[in-house]
C-alpha cells in the first residue's frame, strides 16, 4: 500500500468539500473522474474513505486519520520547501487566494497573473465565489474580503478604502417621486445584492448632522451576483447600494448617479485575512506585498465620484 502527495492533496481537496461534484470543480476535471480516482485510492489502501449522505459527503474514521495526517504532511513539506527557498532569493510553493467574484475578475485576477510572470517558480490557485470567507480553512494563504467580517483568529489588513453608495440610473430617477430621506425608500424600487450572509433588507445610513438611520426595504429584484444588480439599476430597474469599485466608472459617466449623497451607508474596506506571521509562507509575503502595491492607490478612486 503506497499514498502518494498527489493522493494526499487529492483527497484533502474532497474533504474539504460539500459534494464531490464541488471538489470537481475546484480540481478542474469531471466528477466521474474524481469518483474514478476516490475508488482507486480506497482500493489501494483497502478501507473506506467517504460516506455519502443525504447531507452531502461525510468523512469516514479512515478518512479523518487520512484528512488530518495527510494535512500534517503537507504542510511539512510545504515548510521544507519554503525553508530552502529562504535560502535563495526565488520565491516558491503553491500560493491559495480566494476573493469575491466581481472584485476577484476585475482587480485580484490580474495581480495573480502578474505575480506568476514575476514568480515562474510559484504555481496559484484563484478560487471565486459570492462568499470567500466560507474558505476561511487553513489550505488557503491569503483571502480577500469586502465588507464585514465575522469572528476570526486570521490576521486582518487593510488593503483599500471602499465606500458603499446608493444609486440609480438617471432615467429611473426621472420618472420616479423625490428621494430627500432614507424613509422615502420604501416608496421605491429597491435592487439587493445577496452577498457575506448580511441582511439584504435592512439599509443603513448615516447623516454627518441627523444621526443614524435605517430603512427595510422590500427588494423587488435580488441576485447573488453584483455584474447582475449593477445592470439590473443601469437599465433603470431600480436603486442599489454598490461597492464604489463597482460603480465609480459609471457614476463618472453619468450612466448612474448618487442618490442621498449627504447620507452615507457603512465603510467596506477591503482587507486581508493572513495567518500570523510565525505561519506565513515567504510567497504569501511576497503576493501581500503585490496586493498592496497595486491597491494602495485605488484603480476606482483615479477620478473624483
Amino acid at each position: 500500500m503506497t499514498i502518494s502527495t498527489d493522493d494526499l492533496g487529492f483527497f484533502h481537496v474532497i474533504a474539504g468539500a460539500p459534494s464531490l461534484a464541488e471538489a470537481a470543480r475546484r480540481l478542474n476535471v469531471t466528477p466521474p473522474a474524481v469518483t474514478q480516482r476516490l475508488r482507486a485510492l480506497e482500493a489501494r489502501v483497502g478501507v473506506k474513505l467517504i460516506e455519502r449522505t443525504s447531507r452531502g459527503l461525510s468523512l469516514t474514521d479512515e478518512g479523518e486519520l487520512v484528512a488530518s495526517e495527510g494535512a500534517l504532511i503537507i504542510g511539512a513539506i510545504d515548510d521544507l520547501s519554503e525553508r530552502l527557498a529562504s535560502r535563495t532569493s526565488q520565491v516558491r510553493g503553491h500560493l491559495r487566494v480566494a476573493a469575491p467574484y466581481g472584485f476577484g475578475r476585475r482587480y485580484v485576477a490580474p495581480i495573480v497573473q502578474e505575480f506568476s510572470k514575476k514568480h515562474p517558480a510559484v504555481s496559484a490557485t484563484l478560487e471565486l465565489s459570492d462568499s470567500p470567507i466560507r474558505q476561511m480553512t487553513e489550505s488557503w494563504d491569503i483571502i480577500v474580503h469586502i465588507g464585514s467580517l465575522p469572528e476570526s483568529d486570521r490576521l486582518v489588513t487593510t488593503l483599500a478604502p471602499n465606500q458603499r453608495i446608493l444609486c440609480a440610473s438617471p432615467t429611473y430617477l426621472e420618472h420616479q417621486p423625490p428621494i430627500l430621506k432614507p424613509d422615502d425608500l420604501a416608496a421605491h424600487r429597491c435592487l439587493a445584492l445577496r452577498e457575506n450572509n448580511e441582511d439584504v433588507t435592512l439599509w443603513r445610513f448615516v447623516h454627518p448632522k441627523q444621526g443614524n438611520a435605517t430603512v427595510r426595504v422590500k427588494p423587488c429584484m435580488s441576485s447573488n451576483d453584483g455584474e447582475i444588480v449593477r445592470d439590473w439599476a443601469l437599465a433603470g430597474l431600480g436603486l442599489m447600494v454598490r461597492s464604489e469599485w463597482d460603480v465609480a466608472d459609471d457614476l463618472a459617466g453619468g450612466r448612474l448617479q448618487a442618490v442621498l449623497p449627504r447620507w452615507s451607508s457603512p465603510q467596506a474596506d477591503v482587507v486581508a485575512l493572513l495567518h500570523t506571521r510565525q505561519g506565513r509562507s515567504g510567497r504569501t509575503n511576497a503576493f501581500l506585498q503585490a496586493l498592496r502595491e497595486s491597491l494602495s492607490s485605488p484603480p476606482w478612486r483615479q477620478e473624483e465620484l
